[in-house]
């Protein structure tokens, strides 16, 4: 498994961008890895679903707010998108319009649909079990692999509306897709609201000290500089996106038993301490990746768990992470179901659009059809920022369904 978490690829002041090896030119492995992709995909039963998820999202989903997607704070526009990806289910679709006319009622709809396609699913298995064979059970076969794709698809989309809908109540807008159109006088593409403080709000104090160290790895010394500008690869940040939203949802699979644990006092010793001992294990523990960030959803957590020097400072959770055995740490950095894994990729390929790589007759990637943006480091830390989150609410999305609809494989 190559390490692919290391998304400090983007270390440094300048964002200093190595070009990618020769062997990692797909279109699916730039962004995210779909599952027909070599490594391999784990999945784990969920977890049972908080009922944070439910008590917060039905409380929270009366305001009635509409957040856009939109370059401008302010717009109302009602033909701006919600969100960057279009969803094309007729069940995406649904949603879609609930999410902008009552979006109250989401959770309900979200309900409905899924003992649907429960009862579905109960029926097709009853229906394999008396099938003939020869002929009819190969046709038979067909429908069903049809039907299981457009199940798939339905909850990818139940999913992404799931997560729209938590930002929505956050009152936070997400980033719209990053096109020409969307570039200031100046040229720079980030005109959106830094919504750091909101962000803050929606994560717990340990997580946001580990998004903290996140962000310290991506933007190095640049932290605190929300003005400057910088010139920067388009496919680079889209990979950047992809593996905070990994780190997000990772980062709230831990931080959800580590919070349940600390209500419990049961956490293990040295974990309500900043262990003095913990950067020295980081240090031996972190290894370059190589120039090219490839993201799977099965992730080595080295640099998820630590930080490169003194850059990164001890802290509660990263100390609770540090008592996890190497296979617990890896099964919590695994992405529990394809659904999710898919979302990830499409939600990036929305933002920044499908990347072209290009071959040279050496069998290098031809950087001149890599675009670049103009993008400040705040812009850049609200991007971060807004993956970390979405990540966190896609777990808790996944959870959700999965406690309605077992979706997520043993």
């Amino acid at each position: 498994m190559e390490a692919a978490a290391a998304t400090a690829t983007l270390v440094g002041s300048s964002l200093h961008l190595h070009p990618p090896p020769s062997s990692s030119v797909t279109r699916s492995t730039v962004y995210a890895a779909r599952p027909r992709l070599s490594f391999p995909i784990k999945h784990y039963s969920s977890l049972a679903c908080s009922g944070s998820w439910n008590k917060r999202m039905v409380l929270e989903s009366r305001r009635g707010i509409v957040v856009r997607a939109s370059s401008s704070p302010n717009s109302t526009d009602p033909s701006d998108p919600i969100a960057p990806l279009r969803m094309e289910s007729p069940i995406g679709q649904f949603l879609s319009q609930i999410l902008i006319s009552h979006p109250h009622l989401v959770l309900a709809a979200v309900e409905q649909q899924l003992k649907q396609l429960q009862t579905e699913w109960d029926t097709e298995q009853k229906k394999e079990e008396l099938s003939a064979s020869g002929t009819d059970l190969v046709l038979y076969r067909r429908i069903a692999e049809v039907k299981a794709n457009e199940r798939k698809r339905a909850l990818e989309e139940i999913l992404y509306a799931l997560v729209v809908l938590k930002f929505m109540d956050a009152d936070v807008s997400l980033v719209p897709a990053i096109t020409p159109s969307s570039k200031n006088s100046s040229g720079q593409v980030d005109t959106w609201p830094s919504q750091e403080e909101k962000f803050k709000q929606l994560h717990s104090p340990e997580a946001y000290e580990m998004i903290q160290s996140h962000l310290a790895l991506i933007l190095g010394n640049r932290l605190n500089d929300s003005k400057s500008v910088a010139q920067i690869s388009k496919i680079r940040v889209g990979q950047v996106y992809a593996a905070s939203v990994m780190y997000g949802y990772f980062l709230k699979r831990v931080d959800e038993r580590f919070q349940l644990e600390k209500t419990m006092k049961i956490l293990p010793n040295g974990s309500d301490s900043e262990g003095s001992s913990i950067e020295k294990a980081i240090r031996e523990d972190i290894r370059p990746a190589g120039d090219y960030l490839v993201v799977s959803s099965h992730l080595e957590v080295s640099s998820w768990s630590g930080g490169f020097g003194n850059r990164i400072k001890p802290s509660r959770l990263r100390t609770y992470l540090m008592s996890f055995d190497g296979d617990t740490l890896q099964r919590f950095a695994t992405i529990r179901s394809k659904e999710a894994v898919s979302i990830i990729e499409k939600q990036t390929e929305a933002l920044f659009g499908r990347p072209e790589i290009v071959l040279t007759p050496q069998g290098t990637v031809d950087s001149s059809k890599d675009e670049l943006i103009k993008i400040s480091f705040g812009g850049l830390k609200k991007l971060v920022l807004e993956a970390i989150t979405f990540g966190s609410f896609l777990w808790d999305g996944e959870s959700f369904v999965d406690s309605r609809y077992h979706f997520v494989m043993n």
